[in-house]
């Protein structure tokens, strides 16, 4: 289909309470929402990192800019019709893989809204509720990070992943098995250990947790493996699986059991699914992850997560769970059983509602 416009927008939702990890804290949601039009249709994406290098070196600022000075300029001077040719044409830059992901969705959800089909039958997913897990982060007090648990465990999550790191990690997980002794527990270090660590982690053990997310930096892959060897639990890779070429070396060295994809971290949809089917292959069960995101790329990893081997609850919530207002209507609700449905196409089949948090608008 050939493209007519694209616009840009920088928006800017603020989060119920700021969210903390290892890396940093946040109090808002940054991310730009890319329209791309054609044929009377408009496909929706959206880039979204986190600010201040929160999970990776990619921040809004540079999102914006690969965006607004080489991307878009790139993919429009191409004239490419095709999906498969649009995608090559993003893919083919280097870097900024939330800005290739924001507009190559976009370019697949225009695609679907034009074959009147829901994006997950493009995937090849098969369009059944996707489960949901509840992720938290770090807190002063182990008392905090109870009382969120509890806050939003009768929601109905199938899961609950607690933010982990130096002076933070044995004691709390004491604290949620005393007061969840059969919760469907993980944790989630975002690469906060290192080889003087491996014992620590090893303790992690004996608090029957469902996987250990990320516990070494990105490069680690044979310190990953090492401890994976030693470990009953499943080793996770998150920041380490961020391409095909490195979820290949996860596999060939032993690096984790488990892959969390995300959709925005690798660049967009075809290389999530291209992730999932090498995964697949090597048994490697996997799961759709997130920043967090808002509405629009969180219904992207709803349609991916509904391929066959994502089979762990995903980290994609509730829109009430992270923002007073969220960008997308219906927004996003998890129902009693822990399970997320997708509306009736076409696309992503949510109608975005952004205007009021736009603070930057660019058309091509």
């Amino acid at each position: 289909m050939k493209i007519e416009r694209i616009k840009l927008h920088r928006v800017r939702v603020p989060l119920h309470e700021p969210f903390r990890i290892s890396n940093g804290v946040v109090d808002a949601k940054e991310a730009v929402v890319i329209e791309v039009r054609g044929g009377g249709l408009t496909g929706y994406g959206e880039a979204s990192p986190m600010a201040g290098s929160f999970y990776s070196p990619e921040t809004p600022e540079s999102t914006w800019r690969a965006l607004t000075c080489e991307l878009v300029p790139a993919l429009l001077r191409s004239g490419a019709g095709a999906l498969e040719d649009q995608v090559l044409i993003v893919d083919g830059y280097g870097g900024e893989p939330f800005a290739r992901a924001g507009l190559e969705n976009a370019l697949w959800d225009l695609e679907a809204r034009r074959q009147g089909a829901p994006l997950w039958r493009l995937l090849g997913g098969d369009g059944l509720p996707v489960s949901s897990g509840l992720a938290v982060g770090l807190y002063d007090t182990v008392d905090e990070l109870l009382d969120r648990v509890r806050r939003f465990l009768p929601d109905g999550y199938r899961r609950v992943k607690i933010k982990i790191t130096h002076g933070w990690d044995l004691a709390p997980l004491e604290a949620m098995r005393r007061a969840f002794p059969r919760l469907p527990l993980m944790v989630d270090a975002n690469a906060a250990y290192g080889p003087d660590d491996l014992e620590l982690v090893r303790e992690l053990d004996r608090f029957s947790l469902l996987m250990i997310e990320q516990p070494f930096a990105r490069e680690a892959l044979e310190l990953s493996a090492e401890a994976q060897r030693n470990l009953r639990t499943p080793i996770c890779a998150d920041e380490s699986a961020e391409s095909l070429p490195a979820l290949e070396r996860i596999i060939e060295l032993g690096s984790a059991r488990i892959i969390n994809i995300k959709v925005q971290r690798v660049g967009g949809l075809a290389a999530a699914r291209a992730m999932h089917h090498a995964a697949a292959a090597a048994d490697l069960p996997c799961w759709v992850g997130t920043m967090p995101e808002l509405g629009i790329a969180s219904a992207h990893g709803l349609h991916l997560a509904t391929l066959p081997n994502f089979t762990y609850p995903s980290d994609i919530e509730a829109s009430a769970r992270w923002y007073p207002d969220e960008i997308v209507r219906p927004a996003i609700q998890v129902s009693p059983d822990g399970c997320i449905a997708l509306p009736s196409g076409p696309g992503i089949g949510y109608t975005p509602d952004f205007a009021r948090f736009a603070v930057e608008t660019v058309v091509f």
